[in-house]
């Protein structure tokens, strides 16, 4: 998108521009912006700046030449100042809320980073001290289950990425809190809430049985390395057999999170009714993540196009009630997934509040603005601005790339709305 320079004599509604200053030089919300009406053209001209960047291509109007500017009745500046002073007041406002927000968004990383350290441990110690880690277990599971019934909206953050040898413990604790936020949506009990969550958390626990260069393989597997792979819902229910008490419906899930409503899963070929519902949701979700986090990285899908692999291409391998609440759950734009707005700028989707999935949080990339002091538009209040599309990530360019880091693995987070 190529710009030219135009005298702010020359503006009218219509046009797209670029200011050439700093984002806490001037009142709007936007560096760049169309132009909607004569008092935003009155604002600029008060800014202090002869000339802007018009964009021809994103623009509904042309500049004006020298014959079209008319000599404008002068308005007071008083009234330009009073202008300007609202929309400072507003930016202001905004301004302090994307502070609480960053602040809500390090709280939350704390909270998740000390989950992912109880998921660690509890993988670990899950041999040697099977009672304690199914212990640790129920106490998350029990935490994220009091939070999702809990009072009050629900917001969904995209969370820093794993370690290249964590993705087993990411993945666990991702499949476990998207899987309980179904089964919110369901409406199951406190109890079946803690079945599934237990389920999820463990149901890939076997792979630690499983040798390491069949889990990393990126070409195809050979016949028995798929038959070994296979193997790893019966070792994961294996492994927690080693403590006596573990929930049995719960690892009635595990065995059949590879089952598919069609019936071409494993290990019994079990389809429909003949499934548990809990099953079901578990393999939706587990479906989702491994589209998003394959072994070969090359083949990753983003979020937006992992739901529509799903919802297009496999919809009938899953039950269709729980894979509506997952598309449902995750929004059009789940966290993670990269986009246009319709002023043409391009951001990342970093949150999601849960009442309001058409009006994400989205980080935006400007130039002008440092990476680490990056933009984030809350949608919901910024009527202004909505998505135009989602974008896979060679549609973007290298600046843009490095500018908004789209996390090669997406892991996901909760915390109540504040």
């Amino acid at each position: 998108m190529k710009g030219i320079k135009v005298s702010v004599e020359q503006l009218q509604p219509g046009i797209f521009i670029q200011l050439p200053l700093k984002w806490f030089q001037h009142p709007f919300v936007l560096n760049n912006f169309k132009i909607k009406s004569t008092d935003q053209i009155k604002i600029i001209k008060n800014l202090g700046i002869k000339h802007v960047i018009a964009f021809p291509t994103k623009s509904d109007n042309k500049p004006l030449t020298g014959s079209e500017i008319s000599i404008e009745t002068e308005t007071s500046s008083d009234k330009v100042n009073e202008l300007k002073d609202e929309l400072t007041v507003l930016k202001e406002l905004r301004i302090e809320k994307l502070k609480q927000f960053r602040r809500n968004i390090n709280r939350t990383e704390k909270n998740f980073k000390r989950s992912m350290l109880h998921v660690r441990t509890i993988m670990k110690d899950i041999r040697s001290r099977p009672v304690q880690a199914i212990d640790q277990a129920s106490q998350l599971i029990d935490e994220i289950s009091e939070q999702l019934l809990s009072k009050g909206d629900i917001v969904l953050h995209l969370m820093s990425e794993s370690k290249e040898d964590e993705n087993l413990y990411y993945h666990s604790l991702n499949v476990a809190i998207l899987a309980m936020l179904i089964g919110k949506k369901k409406g199951l009990s406190k109890t079946s809430l803690t079945t599934l969550g237990m389920a999820a958390l463990f149901h890939d626990i076997g792979k630690l049985k499983v040798p390491t260069q069949i889990l990393r393989k990126t070409t195809p597997l050979t016949g028995p390395e798929e038959n070994y792979l296979k193997l790893h819902p019966q070792y994961s229910v294996e492994l927690l057999d080693l403590a006596n008490d573990f929930d049995k419906k719960a690892k009635r899930i595990i065995v059949q999170h590879h089952e598919l409503y069609d019936g071409s899963g494993y290990p019994n070929k079990l389809k429909g009714h003949q499934l548990d519902p809990l099953a079901n949701i578990l393999s939706v979700v587990n479906s989702y993540d491994n589209l998003c986090h394959p072994s070969d990285t090359k083949k990753a899908k983003t979020p937006y196009s992992a739901l529509s692999h799903l919802f297009k291409r496999d919809k009938h391998k899953y039950e269709p009630h729980s894979l509506g609440l997952l598309v449902k759950l995750l929004g059009i734009y789940p966290p993670g997934t990269v986009v246009e707005l319709d002023t043409g700028q391009i951001g990342l989707v970093i949150s999601v509040n849960l009442s309001k999935l058409l009006f994400p949080n989205v980080l935006i990339f400007d130039p002008l603005i440092p990476k680490e002091q990056a933009l984030i538009i809350d949608l919901d209040e910024s009527h202004e601005l909505k998505i135009a599309r989602a974008l896979n990530l060679n549609q973007i360019s290298k600046e843009v790339y490095e500018y908004l880091s789209p996390r090669s693995r997406v892991s996901y987070f909760i915390e109540q709305a504040k």
